[in-house]
């Protein structure tokens, strides 16, 4: 074992040719994951065709280097646009981008990047410590676990949303009514295709998400580009924190008071803390271990947990750097978390590790417990790599915030159509074909009009990623067990998490009771 470390230190950290293939990876992961609707695991299948030509080692560290810093980089249009660039930014976008409009852009693209590679780093260890251990939870999981555990993540978008928790139902419902759309895993009619064959495999989750967050913000800055006494001040770049901008209106002095209280409070709070960043980090690497769970739920229970503690949970929604640094740094452990079921079952935990298990096979490398005995310079590689690649990702992550703050000193009239632009590109480049083109513009206008009705959209981006899993593992648990209902608690596992479920439900609609004011019925819908 010892010299199988030596071995794996030597080649990763003394190889020049994998320095050079970890720097141009990383610069290639950040404008894939900072162009909306390119994402990693674009950029990944894009890069396939190269590990041919690539020893195992020199191919993995691009992966990795690669899926690391388009994560991170997708932060970067979340929080200047207001369009996630990974499906996990959607939980913190609107905090991302109502600390942009008071001028704190460049602080939270700062506090992201520590807490990226921070999280990082953890999920490394976590991956080098525990490793085996860790797989093991995996193995105990069956559908009706799975099941729970989506539910669970489905009850945190609604538990961390900002303001009325019926207006996050409501946009929960219509996420999980569209994740219905075309054939399922158990069902073999189409469903709502309305006579498209496009939809037979549902509606494309990127430009779903592009055009609910982009194309929709377009529209709202539509409605005010031509009168400049009720438009947004623009986002800038500053030092000092300062959250008032000389160029909005007297009326909107009471705003800005609250926006200064509430920046003020975000800048005498440190961006983490150890116990809240092993927290994070912990959480991301254990949800992310689970196949097909992923950085998105680990970034919402993050965030759920992270308002559940804190010391200003009103800040949650409309501006919470704590928020933000911890869900951060949830979504990067998660990426160390997702390798432990590839490398020990040969069980993707996603789509990138789906192609890693297809490139390991090229070189003729079966994953599986074998490989930790019979490839273990190759796994002790892995792990160095995770912490040479978040390393890189700092000096490269800095750079990219230099240059992705040029965009908020465009004028919006230059802007909007730049956004657009690449909204079209981002949604015509997943299949190559108009109707996905047409689904961002519908979707975009869906989401215009639910945010003008104060439905957030966070909840309808994970009832569209986890609403089809989440049937599926329903409907294989009731079959299984003729209907019955104990079924779901028959696990020990599955009893724990549904109870944490309900627990969470219950604790929700508590809280909520109790703080709507006395005679004002219906103050919390």
């Amino acid at each position: 074992m010892i010299d199988s470390l030596r071995d794996a230190a030597l080649q990763v950290f003394l190889s020049p040719e994998i320095w050079l293939i970890v720097i141009l990876s990383a610069v290639y992961g950040v404008f894939m994951g900072a162009v909306p609707g390119l994402t990693a695991t674009m950029a990944v299948a894009l890069f396939v065709p190269v590990s041919y030509w690539l020893e195992p080692t020199p191919a993995l560290a691009a992966v990795v280097t690669m899926v690391a810093c388009a994560i991170f980089a997708g932060d970067i249009p979340t929080v200047l646009l207001r369009i996630p660039g990974t499906p996990a930014s959607a939980a913190y976008v609107d905090d991302a981008y109502a600390l942009t409009l008071r001028g704190e852009s460049r602080r939270v693209l700062h506090a992201a990047l520590l807490c990226s590679v921070m999280g990082g780093l953890v999920g490394a260890v976590l991956l080098m410590t525990l490793g085996n251990q860790l797989a093991r939870i995996a193995t105990m999981f069956s559908v009706v676990e799975y099941f729970w555990l989506y539910l669970l993540g489905l009850s945190c978008a609604v538990v961390v949303s900002q303001g009325s928790a019926l207006r996050a139902m409501v946009g929960l419902m219509i996420g999980l009514l569209l994740s219905t759309v075309g054939l399922s895993a158990v069902h073999t009619e189409a469903r709502f295709t309305f006579g498209q064959p496009e939809l037979f495999q549902g509606i494309s989750f990127i430009p779903a998400m592009i055009g609910l967050f982009g194309i929709s913000e377009v529209f709202r800055n539509l409605l005010v580009l031509d009168s400049p006494a009720k438009s947004q001040p623009k986002p800038q770049h500053d030092n000092d924190n300062t959250a008032v901008s000389e160029n909005v209106d007297a009326k909107n002095t009471s705003l800005r008071s609250e926006q200064d209280l509430a920046a003020t409070s975000a800048a005498a709070t440190p961006i983490t803390t150890p116990i809240r960043l092993a927290r994070s980090g912990v959480i991301g690497a254990l949800i992310g271990m689970l196949p097909g769970a992923g950085a998105d739920i680990a970034a919402w229970v993050s965030l759920a947990v992270s308002k559940r503690f804190s010391k200003r949970p009103e800040l949650y929604g409309k501006g919470s750097l704590e928020g933000i640094a911890d869900a951060a740094t949830a979504n990067s452990a998660a990426l160390a978390g997702r390798w432990i079921p590839a490398l020990v079952f040969g069980i993707p935990g996603d789509s990138v590790t789906a192609i890693v298990i297809g490139v390991l096979l090229i070189k003729n490398i079966q994953p599986g417990p074998e490989i930790f005995t019979k490839q273990a310079t190759l796994v002790y590689s892995l792990y160095f790599v995770f912490i040479l690649a978040n390393l890189i990702l700092l000096p490269v992550g800095w750079a990219a915030i230099r240059v992705g703050g040029l965009v908020v000193n465009v004028p919006r009239n230059v802007l909007l159509p730049v956004i657009t632009l690449f909204c079209i590109v981002g949604a015509y480049s997943i299949n190559g074909g108009y109707f996905d083109v047409g689904v961002m513009l519908a979707m975009g206008v869906l989401g215009f009009f639910l945010e003008r009705r104060s439905i957030p959209l966070g909840p309808v981006v994970l009832g569209i990623i986890l609403g089809g899993p989440l049937e599926e593992r329903f409907v294989q648990t009731i079959v299984s067990t003729d209907g019955s209902f104990l079924a779901f608690f028959s696990r020990p596992m599955a009893a724990v998490l549904g109870v944490l479920c309900l627990t969470t439900w219950a604790v929700t609609f508590f809280v909520r009771t109790i703080k709507r004011p006395t005679g004002t019925p219906g103050a919390g819908a």
